[in-house]
């Protein structure tokens, strides 16, 4: 969602802020999913990503919550960036722990993690790290602050790695999701890939992955036959939805009535610490189905991002005061992001070529409301949540 900045351009045909990367296949895959489809995907998803297991979940923030509470981590500090999806925070709430923020690196929009070391304690029992946008963090020292953080207070410093924009990305040529203990994906509609909603996790540590399993099973419920109904229903909907043909309708309706905050502020824009109303059932079969579908077009997904970024690098054109991101090896791109300095402007003008610029991530989260208990000076996060624009690359 915009926040409500932009005008609404006067045409139906509009190029989408993102577009889902779907075909028949997909849809072909919401008629009959086998009854074990989420045991299939789960296996094929650990293979492609180097994992000795994957869990699958509802939605990747569950994921993240049901990490800490499987492993028994209570009224403990989490480092995470402040500048990430709000859910991230959310979900270290609802566990039960206490968010650290810490200010990112405007060269990437990742964490820095000098500020991160600085920011370990004798309460630390987690980091999160958070490759921002596809940008692969440097996992190598990531993985030397959790260590040396274990050996210093004597209790074990999880590293958690939030691949949610970074299927595959790559830092001096390994996956991010292989370092540390565990990795968090989610594949809602505007992910690299979708399941139309869901999240996994990946082990290395394929103990630790039962360990997390046997608590999920205990705790949340097989889906029922209306959530899979929900999900096809969806799927069919979000195509539509962002068809270039209907977009400017659906940029309408998002901006001028409340029918579709369900669909954009409920789950994206949501300063209350909450869940999604079913996050206690399982993935649906339908939702692996698809998963597995996209997964097979990883390789191409990928691909076109990549070149869609090196095409706006080259030829998008960027008036003074305007920032393009780098073009990193090993990236992969959820966005294309550009900081401007009068993002309002800059939307309305896009708007009016025919063109929605999106906006994530369009808060520092140590700033909203919910989070005042947890305030801390994220100058960084602050200008980012301000002034960066999305070009989509999907």
């Amino acid at each position: 969602m915009t926040s409500g900045t932009a005008a609404v351009p006067g045409r139906l045909t509009i190029e989408p802020r993102f577009h889902p990367t779907l075909g028949l296949a997909e849809f072909a895959a919401l008629l009959t999913p086998p009854a074990d489809a989420v045991s299939r995907f789960e296996a094929a998803f650990a293979d492609a990503f180097g994992a000795s297991a994957a869990v699958a979940f509802p939605y990747g923030r569950v994921a993240q919550w049901a990490f800490l509470r499987a492993l028994g981590i209570d009224d403990a500090e989490v480092i995470m960036p402040a500048y990430t999806c709000s859910v991230v925070a959310h979900a270290v709430v609802l566990s039960g722990n206490h968010p650290r923020f810490v200010d990112i690196s405007l060269d990437d929009y990742n964490m820095d993690l000098a500020r991160a070391e600085a920011a370990v304690n004798a309460r630390t029992r987690a980091i999160i790290a958070t490759h921002t946008f596809g940008y692969a963090q440097d996992v190598d020292q990531l993985d030397a602050i959790a260590q040396q953080a274990g050996r210093r207070y004597g209790h074990r410093v999880w590293l958690i790695q939030d691949c949610s924009h970074a299927f595959g990305a790559t830092w001096r040529g390994r996956a991010v999701g292989t370092v540390g203990d565990v990795a968090i994906y989610a594949f809602n509609i505007s992910k690299i890939l979708t399941a139309i909603f869901g999240g996994m996790l990946t082990f290395q540590d394929a103990a630790l992955a039962h360990r997390v399993r046997t608590w999920r099973d205990q705790h949340l419920a097989p889906a029922s036959w209306h959530k899979g109904i929900q999900r096809r229903l969806y799927l069919l909907g979000a195509a539509a939805a962002f068809h270039p043909t209907l977009y400017g309708l659906t940029w309408w309706l998002q901006e001028r009535t409340p029918l579709l905050n369900r669909l954009t502020r409920s789950y994206h824009l949501d300063e209350a610490i909450r869940f999604p109303p079913d996050a206690a059932q399982q993935m649906a079969p339908v939702e692996a189905a698809v998963g597995m579908v996209q997964l097979a077009r990883y390789d191409a997904i990928i691909a076109h991002r990549r070149r869609r970024a090196a095409w706006y690098n080259d030829h998008l054109e960027a008036p003074d005061g305007w920032i393009k991101p780098p073009l990193r090896d090993g990236a992969t791109y959820s966005h294309y992001v550009v900081r401007v300095p009068d993002r309002r402007r800059v939307v309305a003008e896009y708007a009016a070529r025919g063109v929605h610029l999106g906006e994530l991530i369009q808060y520092s989260i140590p700033e909203l409301a919910a989070y005042a208990a947890y305030r801390v000076e994220c100058p960084n996060a602050a200008l980012a949540s301000r002034a960066t624009v999305n070009f989509s690359v999907s």
